[in-house]
């Protein structure tokens, strides 16, 4: 049976910051992006652990402005024949 693997698109200008996604993330994913803020003057959040991401979609249910766009993609196990 494959994993699952996921990846999380954000929309840098509409995110504002306020860190409810990075809380609701398990796999500890995303993080504020360091030193940067977008057209509006919010710091907005990055996937810094893109690999880790299971597409669990957690970080888009809680997203108030619904920034963020979630995929996911099954694996095929190497070890199948």
């Amino acid at each position: 049976m494959g994993k699952m693997k996921g990846a999380i698109v954000v929309d840098v200008e509409r995110c504002k910051g306020c860190t409810l996604c990075i809380v609701a993330c398990p796999k500890d994913v995303i993080s504020l992006a360091e030193r940067k803020v977008n057209t509006h003057g919010y710091a907005y959040v990055t996937a810094a652990r893109p690999d880790d991401c299971i597409g669990c979609a957690s970080c888009g249910i809680v997203c108030p402005d619904g920034c963020i766009t979630v995929y996911r993609k099954k694996m095929e196990d190497s070890h199948e024949q």
